[in-house]
């Protein structure tokens, strides 16, 4: 449970950071633009899907060129922001994030190419956080001035780990030291402004290993940490190695001492946990990451990406989960003859966008303020949705979760173990909806058996919200939080190309995508 916990989860104006009130020491965000969600606000998300080759724990939608497509991607990419800017009649795009896939193997000129055609449909302030998602290799390192000049102002870098050996495993074609260099370069061009990724639970890893590694980090570093635990998926080449008994992956009780030495040793050092996996000092939240987390609009643009948004150009006034088509060489033709290449829209009813909140909503160390809840649920409250249920009673009382006056929120314990605290969360809340009445209530009234609440999540998660980060949320890697009886675990970047709301409450009941 804890392990799908961290997996969900990525990235300017500035949120101020303030002490976390509950149980214990932690921190939060203070949403600094917390306001009326507006139709005629989003972010975007741009996915480049290709790889020079697919790491060995990546199931992410990314592909290894068999020619050079460039030109052409880049002109589909601006033909679809540029038709899904009109769709959804937003005024205004509040921040940018390009992910994939290895979105520093795009030409700059790509970039450029966006966001011109960005400015040339909505306002995108000189101000709004641009972040680009980098491979530390030395061919990412020399393109990192050239993606400066394109309007790039924030790098989410793929470092992962400082053990050579370990990138070998991982599959991963930089070594810890082009990692280094490639963060160095980096700070010089943005300085306050670069998020690292690193995964722990990796073979053979120990928590010894993983203090002395994290604090070297931590000599480098700037101002904003993304962990994410290694997630063993089906299908990869890490998974066949796992099961022929070639590579062993740390037990559960060790991955969760990893993430508790984590987040005492970035608080050690001035990090401030504001959501799941993210941490960040000096206000260095992502603000791209942070947007998916408020449930606020987000428009995905390229191969698979996920989007949010209300189709107000074609009449509609419902918010719609989107899907584009997966494979670059039939997103492209589609694109080509229709001027996107949307595969799946589907209308978000009340309880699936309340559901959304929820699970995004959790992540974060400060919660669900009833002003937010109120500008999705206006008739049915904080304290009406949650208040009188037994199960939820019980995790009052036990401190791992706190109703007050503020809101809804994890204690610095509870945050650990959100993954088994959501279910009875969203049992809750399906019923309450379904009775129509905020005041009657038990989790025990339920048709559904507290055995049967997880179960009853995993389902209800599937109804789609995207990494992080494929939600990550900011980083190209494959990565779920620790067990969750130990703590709560995004890639920044749940991936950016499908913030895994669905995929959240899909993981949590989660990719992201970007740090």
């Amino acid at each position: 449970m804890f392990t799908r916990t961290l997996r969900a989860g990525r990235r300017v104006v500035s949120p101020g950071l303030r002490g976390f009130s509950g149980a214990g020491g932690g921190g939060h965000v203070e949403d600094a633009f917390e306001r009326t969600d507006s139709p005629n606000q989003a972010s975007l998300y741009v996915h480049w899907p290709y790889c020079l080759r697919r790491c060995t724990y990546c199931n992410f939608n990314k592909y290894i060129p068999g020619e050079n497509n460039d030109l052409t991607m880049t002109e589909c990419l601006q033909r679809e922001t540029d038709t899904l800017l009109q769709l959804s009649q937003v005024s205004c795009i509040t921040s940018v994030f390009f992910g994939g896939g290895t979105p520093s193997l795009a030409p700059a000129s790509t970039v450029a190419a966006v966001l011109q055609t960005v400015s040339s449909r909505a306002h995108l302030s000189g101000e709004a956080e641009v972040t680009l998602e980098v491979n530390p290799t030395p061919a990412g390192k020399s393109r990192l001035a050239d993606y400066r000049r394109a309007g790039v102002n924030r790098f989410s870098i793929g470092v992962q780990s400082l053990q050579d050996e370990d990138l070998k495993t991982l599959g991963r074609d930089h070594s810890s030291r082009q990692a280094l260099q490639t963060v160095e370069e980096a700070r010089r061009l943005c300085p306050g402004r670069v998020s690292l990724d690193v995964m722990f639970g990796r073979p053979g890893q120990s928590a010894a290993s993983w203090e002395r590694e994290l604090r070297e980090l931590l000599r480098v570093c700037d101002d904003h940490v993304s962990l994410y635990q290694l997630t063993v998926e089906r299908g990869t080449q890490l998974f066949k190695q796992v099961q022929r008994g070639e590579v062993a992956v740390p037990a559960e009780d060790a991955i969760a001492e990893m993430y508790r030495c984590a987040r005492r040793t970035l608080r050690q050092h001035g990090f401030l946990q504001y959501e799941v996996s993210n941490f960040a000092r000096n206000k260095a939240v992502s603000h791209h990451n942070t947007s998916y987390w408020k449930g606020r609009q987000y428009i995905g643009v390229g191969p698979g990406a996920h989007g949010r948004f209300a189709p107000l150009g074609e009449g509609g006034v419902v918010r719609e989960a989107r899907t584009q088509t997966l494979e670059p060489d039939v997103w492209m033709r589609e694109v080509q003859q229709r001027g996107h290449g949307t595969r799946r829209r589907i209308q978000l009813g009340r309880r699936e966008l309340l559901e959304e909140v929820l699970v995004m909503g959790m992540r974060m160390t400060g919660g669900i303020n009833h002003k937010h809840w109120a500008m999705f649920s206006p008739r049915l409250g904080l304290r009406e949705a949650f208040g009188s249920s037994s199960e939820v009673q019980e995790l009052l009382q036990d401190g791992r979760l706190i109703l007050d006056d503020r809101g809804l929120r994890c204690s610095w314990d509870g945050l650990v173990v959100l993954d088994s605290m959501l279910p009875a969360l969203l049992v809750e809340l399906e019923r309450q909806i379904a009775e129509g009445s905020p005041k009657r209530a038990h989790a025990s009234d339920s048709s559904l058996k507290p055995e049967e609440w997880v179960g009853y999540a995993r389902k209800r998660q599937e109804f789609d919200v995207g990494s992080l980060h494929g939600a990550d949320f900011e980083s190209n890697t494959s990565l779920t939080p620790p067990p969750s009886h130990a703590i709560p675990s995004p890639p920044e970047t749940c991936s950016p190309h499908q913030p895994q709301v669905a995929g959240e409450a899909r993981a949590a009941r989660q990719r992201v995508h970007g740090g």
